[in-house]
């Protein structure tokens, strides 16, 4: 992870198998999760795969690595989701996906677990476990027919296939596809377009989102979450109306 302008970026920098994850990578990426939770002063994350052949292709299949049957990976299944993302709530701040190549099984599961998604052309997604003999156990099954069509999810469930980023784009899953060399700048594009909000309302539009998923929009509108009641009470809310009759950029506080 390197943090840098209020940007942290991580990379999952295994290149010789695909950018997979084995258990020690998994490990340090919960870590890494649980750091930026502890750091006020960083306002989004970008996640990525090292090369320019994968984002990641999941679990490190090697001998080694799938030593568990399939039952004993479901019972010690992290409540965080594949790489410690999928699933997790906890995390108060914007997730980038920068999708470089390869997005299989558990990278598909962490694409989802992305709030934005910016995909190469050289992009592949899916949820090939069944291809396999396995389950996408981490919230890709669950997930994906929540976020895309129903008939569109099932196909690639069903089927375990590789669909283009044209075509997650065109299902509503990916945000922007442009050509490789032009992924970095479009990634930088919607950085910049989150560090102009204010990051009390950010942190609050995602933790109002994470956290009411289970209620109707009237229950989740009464909900008096932390970073709500921050952003409704802070400087940046008094900063952005004076900078906007000001006719200024406004200068956030963030606190």
């Amino acid at each position: 992870m390197e943090i840098e302008n209020h940007v942290a970026t991580v990379v999952i920098d295994r290149p010789q198998v695909m950018n997979a994850v084995d258990n020690a990578t998994h490990q340090a990426l919960n870590q890494i999760w649980e750091r930026i939770e502890a750091d006020p002063d960083i306002r989004v994350v970008v996640v990525t795969g090292a090369g320019d052949r994968a984002f990641c292709v999941g679990a490190d299949m090697t001998a080694t690595a799938v030593e568990k049957t399939g039952l004993q990976y479901w019972a010690e299944l992290d409540p965080n989701g594949f790489g410690g993302l999928s699933l997790r709530t906890t995390l108060d701040i914007p997730v980038i996906a920068r999708v470089n190549g390869y997005a299989l099984g558990g990278g598909m599961e962490m694409v989802l677990g992305a709030d934005i998604v910016v995909a190469s052309e050289t992009a592949r997604f899916g949820l090939t476990e069944p291809r396999v003999g396995r389950l996408a156990l981490d919230g890709g099954i669950h997930q994906l027919v929540r976020r895309i069509p129903h008939t569109q999810a099932m196909g690639m469930l069903l089927t375990g296939r590789k669909a283009t980023a044209t075509e997650m784009r065109d299902m509503g899953l990916v945000n922007e596809v442009v050509a490789a060399e032009k992924l970095d700048e479009a990634v930088q594009g919607w950085v910049e377009q989150i560090l102009a909000c204010a990051p009390t309302s950010v942190r609050a539009v995602k933790q109002m989102v994470t956290r009411t998923a289970h209620l109707s929009s009237k229950e989740a509108r009464g909900l008096q979450l932390p970073a709500l009641m921050a952003a409704l009470d802070s400087q940046d809310s008094h900063e952005g109306v004076l900078a906007f009759q000001e006719k200024r950029a406004p200068v956030w506080p963030g606190r």
